[in-house]
């Protein structure tokens, strides 16, 4: 089966368990599992190769410019992880359709499980690493969800907040690491990186790169000092805890190390952090999970205990550490994930997973007993049971590694560790299950139906046939540590077997065992002590460091963000100003290339104008509608030096925008004070001033210099100018450029203008339905009004020049690929036409005979558009690739029919729409307002026109 396949199945299924919540748990569970085994069956495909020692790749160019490509890749290493994934994730299904209550949406979370699994088969599949970058993350999200599917406890939703943030902070760090590796060995391929082990090793940013990747990993696999995450964790149901904290989530870390390790394991800085990290999180994870009293707690840091032992093994750089590390990852997601589902069947049938409430379930659950302790003794290391191996592999490999000239330190940390891990096991077993049989259990304990306890039964088959059985799975485990080492190192040519003699591993593993039992027998006293004793609580520490870093925030933004457009003015300007400044003494500039030309008086006189225009403005401001009449005549200015600059079409649409722009901000102030109080003092205003005096001196000096000098030595115009008729179809290069050359972008401006519309509709509906609605209606004019709300020359005039300015939008629609014009301008001209409407005959009479919604206008705009673009591709053409041709239909001359005049009509329309639902809007305000308004100006009324001395009046509706 195809990679691709094998990745897009879970993403793909998760759309089914939705879909088929309806229909029962059984068939939601069902759909859910028959989509795992499809992925998992499509796996083992391609087992022959992998065993072969073959590379199995496919490949999608996504965007190759910045080096994405969806590129994936099976290899023993990544076969060994899906294969945890997908084969463990089949059993967790079968076991959570029993686990979970009929309370629980079952829908929700299997979907949340498969859109879990879908990214954790991308990370181990990935042979990108900026694809591997995004199923991480997924991984995070995913896991949130997971954690916090129970919703109702302030538990799961604190541990999934927890879990995101640690894990998202280390996501972001690793990303950082990535770019910085695949810009040393300059692919973001893996299968390219992983060649490049000298030269990743001998750049000076192997370092930066490597600690940064490492605070991924550490993070996502709950290494100290990141390890208090995971335990909180435990608040989700257990399938999750089972699943995500045995061979998934907490592997995607230690996968990563495993993957990286041709390349970043071998030198003194890797071996330090990495081999460090391990033995502390080891001993530490063990300690703590002796005296913890929740069940999946103890089993929680004992996990935590055992990605420090993998850590560890993968930090010492050898092979034989390597392999260990394989047989252990594989060893360990057997024993956990079915003592987890033991854990969850003891609290789902007692009711409770508290240790101290517990004991005497050996005659109760006999079944669950056994499960629950074979797991329990291969995890304490105990012969015969697939943990004793490759915890007697991880002793021998302790004994041959020194670290920072101790040549006793690691090897007695790890004997240390292993006798905290057989404590906490036997105290697993021994006050769990041992003992008698109490009568105050919260619910009375028996084992459940085989739904449950099959699949944890499963997983302790596999721990104890390899356990007795080693080489059955050594084919294998030396097959991925092959992929795993590269080229880096061989594989050991040890032998997977119970008996080495007499070696100092077996002397460490029986002191751990034995030195296990004696912490159980004096465990009372010791617990004691250790509530006693003074410890820091990383939890307490975590929501302190949270709090305060909101804290700052929320002070560094408060400041800022205080409401005031001087300050963020003031902030915007001083900033860019700096770094241009920077910029400027610190660059080098050329000679200038042109002459300044002689300017003659019309432009002189028009700058003049602007200046003395815009100069008003700021000591006039206080005044809003002689402010607004200001800024007209700013824009107009503006137009008209576009028109002396030879611009037409940018002067029709400043001219058109400003036309609408201005009646739209007169509607607005319509609803405001007509001045704004004086709230900035003379500091301020004097502040204000230097800051807009460097930034109109800053933005001067770099035009004027830019004008002086040419850009580059074949500026983009030029092409545009040369292609625009041949490649475009039309010779006004600027409307070429819009529906053609930059279609893209007038595509995204549409949709922003359409949401702009859209907010203020929003906005509107919020004021009309709040305490804002009692205002309007009690509002006094701060005028009179006129006593002809609808002048009559006015109305008749605007509904003559209608049908005038539709033809002359239609007329500059079509002209636009010739001549200035265009959608864009034709929309503005068409709405000015409409305004016009309900300027002279009122918004309830202009409103009455609209037939179409301008929410509905915008998004058939955008469709048009987007659907324009959309056609490309059916002639395999990038999106919104446009194509022209001439025809000649007799008696008319020959004419040009343009793909890029259908994305014209979408940019008209949008734009159309835009405006009038921003009119609209503000007209329902002034409905409000103004309830008297006439409905129908100047329509006969026959009712009233039969011996009625007034026959002109208003026609009831339909009349």
């Amino acid at each position: 089966m195809s990679l691709f396949f094998i990745v897009a199945l879970p993403f793909l299924g998760a759309l089914l368990p939705g879909l088929m919540n309806a229909a029962g748990r059984a068939a939601c569970a069902g759909v859910t599992f028959t989509v795992s085994l499809a992925a998992f069956v499509g796996l083992l495909t391609n087992l022959p190769q992998v065993l072969r020692g073959e590379l199995v790749t496919a490949r999608v160019n996504w965007m190759p410019e910045l080096g994405l490509n969806f590129t994936l890749m099976l290899d023993g290493l990544g076969f060994f992880f899906a294969l945890l994934i997908l084969g463990i994730g089949l059993l967790i299904i079968a076991y959570a359709r029993h686990y979970l209550s009929r309370n629980d949406n079952m829908g929700e979370f299997f979907t949340y499980l498969l859109l879990f699994q879908g990214a954790m088969v991308g990370i181990v599949l990935s042979d990108n690493i900026l694809l591997l970058l995004v199923f991480w993350e997924l991984t995070s999200l995913s896991s949130f969800l997971l954690i916090g599917y129970w919703k109702h406890l302030p538990a799961g939703r604190q541990g999934a907040r927890m879990a995101l943030t640690v894990t998202g902070m280390g996501g972001l760090a690793m990303i950082a690491g990535m770019l910085i590796l695949g810009q040393i060995a300059g692919s973001y391929d893996l299968s390219v990186i992983l060649q490049n082990r000298e030269l990743i090793q001998a750049d000076p940013l192997y370092l930066p790169a490597l600690i940064l990747i490492l605070l991924g990993c550490f993070t996502k696999s709950a290494q100290f000092p990141f390890h208090f995450w995971l335990p909180h964790a435990m608040a989700a149901p257990t399938p999750v805890s089972a699943y995500l904290h045995s061979a998934t989530m907490v592997k995607a870390g230690i996968f990563l190390m495993a993957r990286m390790w041709p390349v970043l394991s071998g030198t003194p800085e890797w071996f330090a952090i990495v081999t460090t990290a391990g033995l502390v999180t080891m001993v530490l994870g063990a300690v703590i999970a002796l005296f913890k009293h929740d069940l999946k707690a103890l089993l929680a840091f004992s996990t935590v205990s055992h990605l420090g032992l993998i850590t560890m093994l993968l930090g010492t750089g050898t092979a034989f550490g390597a392999m260990a590390a394989v047989f252990h990852i594989l060893n360990h997601a057997t024993f956990k994930a079915a003592l987890f589902m033991s854990a969850g069947i003891v609290d789902h049938e007692a009711h409770t997973r508290d240790i101290r409430r517990l004991g005497g379930l050996r005659t109760l659950m006999p079944v669950t007993f056994v499960i629950a302790t074979l797991a329990a003794l291969s995890m304490a290391g105990i012969p015969l049971l697939n943990g004793f191996l490759s915890k007697e592999m991880m002793l021998e490999e302790a004994t041959h590694t020194v670290l920072f000239n101790t040549p006793w330190l690691v090897p007695v940390l790890a004997t240390v560790g292993s006798l905290f891990s057989a404590a906490y096991c036997f105290r697993l077993i021994g006050h769990t299950f041992l003992g008698k049989v109490r009568d105050d259990y919260p619910s009375k304990p028996h084992d459940p139906n085989p739904g449950m306890w099959l699949p944890p039964a499963i997983l302790v088959v596999l721990v104890v046939v390899i356990g007795v059985a080693p080489f059955l799975a050594e084919p294998f485990v030396k097959t991925v540590t092959a992929s795993l080492l590269g080229e880096a190192a061989e594989v050991p040519k040890a032998y997977f077997k119970i008996w080495h003699g007499l070696v100092p591993a077996l002397f460490m593993s029986i002191a751990a065992v034995v030195g296990g039992l004696i912490l159980m027998v004096i465990f009372k006293p010791l617990s004691n002590a250790w509530e006693a004793a003074p410890r820091p609580e990383a939890k307490v520490i975590f929501e302190g460091i949270i709090e305060a870093a909101a804290s700052a925030a929320r002070t560094f933004t408060h400041t800022l963000h205080n409401g005031a457009f001087s300050r963020y003015a003031m902030i915007s300007f001083v900033a860019i100003v700096a770094i241009g400044y920077h910029a400027w003494v610190t660059g080098t500039i050329g000679d200038a290339t042109r002459a300044v030309q002689a300017a003659g008086p019309v432009p002189i006189a028009g700058w003049a104008m602007l200046v003395a225009a815009t100069g008003a403005l700021v000591f006039m401001h206080r005044n809003r509608f002689l402010a607004l009449i200001l800024i007209g005549i700013v824009g107009l200015m503006v137009s008209v030096g576009f028109v002396y600059l030879s611009a037409p079409d940018l002067a029709m649409t400043q001219f058109t925008v400003e036309v609408v722009t201005i009646i739209l901000l007169l509607l607005a102030l319509n609803f405001l004070p007509k001045t704004t109080p004086s709230e900035s003092t003379i500091l301020r205003r004097a502040r204000d001033t230097g800051v807009a005096i460097a930034g109109g001196l800053a933005a001067f000096a770099l035009a004027y210099h830019y004008m002086l000098r040419d850009a580059v030595a074949t500026p983009i115009s030029e092409f545009h100018l040369a292609n625009s008729y041949k490649g475009g179809g039309g010779t006004n290069v600027v409307n070429v450029i819009l529906v053609d050359f930059r279609g893209f972008d007038t595509y995204g401006e549409i949709i922003v203008l359409g949401i702009a519309a859209l907010l203020i509709y929003a906005l509107t509906e919020a004021l009309l339905r709040g305490p804002v609605r009692a205002r309007l209606l009690n509002r006094i004019p701060d005028q009179p009004r006129a006593g002809d709300m609808h002048p009559m020359m006015m109305v008749v005039l605007t509904r003559v020049i209608m049908p005038v300015v539709l033809l002359v939008g239609f007329y500059i629609f079509l002209r636009g690929h010739n001549e200035p014009g265009g959608g864009f301008i034709a929309g503005l001209v068409v709405s000015i036409g409409v305004v016009m409407q309900y300027m002279a005959s009122g918004f309830t009479w202009t409103s009455a005979r609209l037939k179409y919604p301008y929410h509905g206008v915008i998004g058939a705009g955008v469709l048009v558009a987007g659907f324009t673009g959309i056609g490309s591709w059916f002639v395999t053409k990038p999106f919104l690739t446009s194509d022209f041709t001439y025809v000649r239909i007799p008696p008319f001359d020959k004419f040009e029919l343009a793909t890029a005049a259908l994305f014209d009509v979408g940019v008209f329309l949008a734009v159309v729409g835009a405006v009038m639902l921003s009119l609209e809007s503000f007209s329902r305000l002034a409905r409000r307002a103004n309830a008297d308004e006439t409905e129908h100006p100047m329509d006969i009324n026959p009712a009233r026109a039969e011996g009625s001395s007034d026959p002109i009046a208003p026609v009831k509706e339909g009349g």
